[in-house]
């Protein structure tokens, strides 16, 4: 039977210092691949990777072009054992990748359209953080709480929004310093076991980030969408991307709402049980093994588990 792959990208938090150095030791077209990210992004890709500190690794305008540039270069790897996407979807920033594996943007597109939007988040997020004098609008995840109440719970408070819809058990929220403290409070109060306030520079996925979007979509004008030649599946709808026109709106609506992950693994799901003309296998090629982990309470991990692929050990291991 014909094994088939399909490809969760991770998005921003997934980064490390060091990764992918020893797929690219290992494979020469991962290196070489690195070395085309670097000549369009014009700065040296190898020492983002390798020699950035995690502090540095945090940016927005830093971690976007290096998460994007590692989970590439893992695809570089993967081809040379001829294992290639039959699918893709990517949570957050991990949605860059996987246009470019289902062949929505070209492979300088996507390096330029990264570098644009990391740029972009960062200055956006300094300015809203200037102009809240210290209590800049922020993200924590729920744990515990049905995603139904915690939306509920979000509604309720002044500022907040449900931002991704990680799990059945796992909700992030995005919202002004005053809401964070409201829906702690409330979901406490609801049987939250935690309320986690994440180390993010803004309130990603939510209104907040509109002067993002905005700019953003100017980045985009002229930069073309291909239908996709793979099934691929969009955050925004959390259903099946058709043509390359939707993906283009998608891209910058990404900046202003949820990620519907839960909603994707369940459309993903229903792919994989009733396609009958191949073997699928799931993995996560880029740093971290956070879409790994949220998989398993997906419904469908007892028959298909999704591997981490990040080092040279796991794509020889494939």
């Amino acid at each position: 039977m014909t094994k088939k792959y399909a490809f969760l990208f991770p998005g921003q938090g997934a980064q490390f210092p060091g990764m992918m150095q020893d797929i690219a030791d290992a494979f020469p077209s991962a290196r070489t691949t690195l070395d085309r990210i670097s000549e369009i992004a014009e700065e040296n890709i190898a020492d983002l990777l390798w020699k950035s500190d995690a502090d540095t690794l945090k940016r927005s305008d830093r971690s976007q072009l290096a998460i994007t540039a590692a989970s590439i270069v893992v695809m570089a790897a993967l081809k040379e054992k001829n294992i290639e996407p039959a699918a893709a979807m990517g949570f957050s920033l991990g949605e860059f990748p996987a246009l470019y594996a289902a062949g929505v943007l070209s492979f300088e597109d996507t390096v330029k359209v990264v570098k644009k939007r990391g740029e972009i988040m960062q200055r956006v997020c300094e300015s809203i953080a200037a102009e809240n004098e210290g209590h800049a609008p922020g993200m924590a995840a729920v744990i515990g709480l049905p995603p139904e109440k915690v939306v509920e719970i979000a509604s309720s408070c002044s500022g907040t929004y449900a931002a991704n819809m990680n799990s059945a058990r796992q909700t992030v929220l995005s919202a002004t310093a005053a809401g964070l403290d409201e829906a702690e409070a409330k979901c406490k109060a609801a049987g939250a076991r935690r309320f986690i306030r994440l180390a993010v520079a803004g309130p990603f996925h939510s209104p907040l980030m509109q002067k993002a979007a905005d700019e953003f979509e100017k980045i985009l004008v002229d930069i073309p969408f291909q239908d996709p030649d793979i099934p691929l599946f969009s955050n925004v709808t959390g259903k099946k991307v058709l043509k390359g026109g939707e993906a283009k709106k998608s891209a910058v609506l990404h900046l202003t709402h949820p990620v519907l992950w839960t909603d994707e693994e369940k459309v993903l799901g229903s792919l994989l049980t009733g396609d009958i003309s191949g073997e699928w296998f799931l993995i996560e090629p880029g740093p971290g093994k956070v879409l790994s982990g949220l998989w398993r309470d997906s419904g469908f991990a007892d028959k298909w588990t999704c591997t981490p692929v990040n080092t040279a050990d796991a794509v020889n291991a494939l």
